[in-house]
């Protein structure tokens, strides 16, 4: 679970000097600013109504290079009044550098709805690290619950596998999960790539043994979905037990056969619905 620090709380009765007062309250406004914006979204979800019989989610990837189509996408959650956030699943920004990002955030914040955004390999800039994304974004991988599901975001944007210690931290997290009806998991880049072959290596996971390790992870604790991207277009299958849903149609320049869209996933007591929606070039 992404926690949050604990708040401050300042007592400007117990000094009456002017001076003090502004000096607290500075450090205050500072302290608020200074928390990340995934972190401010999760505040802003777990506000929201979770007791509601059924609830609708929005996921989508790779907006990079295209904001005509993101503002689209945008437009079209913030008119759906069953939506009640949505998840970004990586390639947010082309190079990653942090004049992009501030264009992005300045994006998502004209949205209505609270919006996750996830780690892509183009958040690291070539020869880079993820501190830009880490110094807006906060963890790179994390979870968060609303109503009866459990949502798990993974960091794979070294496109080769998830680390040992990250590994760990996601079967605690699965067995975590296992308390709710619904867990839905999250990776930018797929464990595989459907167009090579049901198992095969390509604009995915490049070590196929820790693909394979995740998959039988995802297997054993039954998660309803795995969501990734990466690859712009939009697949739907199994990876063994494991559903999967490839969504790369937010903007970045489509792969043959792609098109532009966003997922509407419905939770309604114990059944998900997922349907595609489809926006026009």
């Amino acid at each position: 679970m992404l926690k949050s620090e604990d708040p401050i709380t300042v007592n400007t009765k117990s000094n009456s000097n002017p001076f003090f007062k502004i000096l607290l309250l500075l450090l205050v406004a500072i302290c608020a600013y200074a928390q990340s914006f995934n972190h401010d979204m999760i505040q802003k979800i777990s506000l929201l109504d979770s007791n509601q019989s059924s609830f609708s989610f929005a996921v989508m990837g790779d907006n990079r290079e295209g904001n005509k189509i993101f503002e689209k996408i945008l437009l079209s959650i913030n008119k759906d009044k069953d939506i009640v956030f949505a998840v970004n699943n990586g390639d947010l920004v082309d190079d990653g550098d942090k004049k992009e990002i501030k264009e992005y955030i300045k994006l998502i914040q004209s949205s209505k709805k609270p919006i996750i955004s996830i780690i892509g390999n183009h958040e690291v800039p070539l020869f880079g690290t993820e501190k830009n994304y880490k110094d807006f974004f906060g963890k790179p991988y994390f979870s968060f619950r609303y109503a009866n599901s459990y949502f798990i975001i993974l960091d794979d944007s070294n496109k080769k596998k998830i680390p040992k210690k990250e590994y760990k931290w996601l079967k605690k997290e699965l067995k975590k999960a296992q308390n709710f009806q619904h867990i839905f998991v999250f990776m930018h880049v797929p464990l595989y790539d459907p167009r090579r072959g049901k198992y095969t290596k390509g604009h995915s996971l490049k070590s196929l043994k820790n693909a394979k390790k995740l998959n039988k992870l995802f297997d054993k604790y039954g998660i309803n979905m795995l969501f990734c991207s990466h690859i712009h277009s939009y697949f739907k299958g199994f990876w063994h037990k494991t559903p999967y849903i490839i969504t790369g149609g937010a903007g970045a320049p489509l792969n043959e056969n792609g098109f532009y869209h966003y997922i509407k996933v419905t939770v309604s007591g114990d059944k998900v619905e997922y349907k595609v929606v489809k926006l026009q070039n």
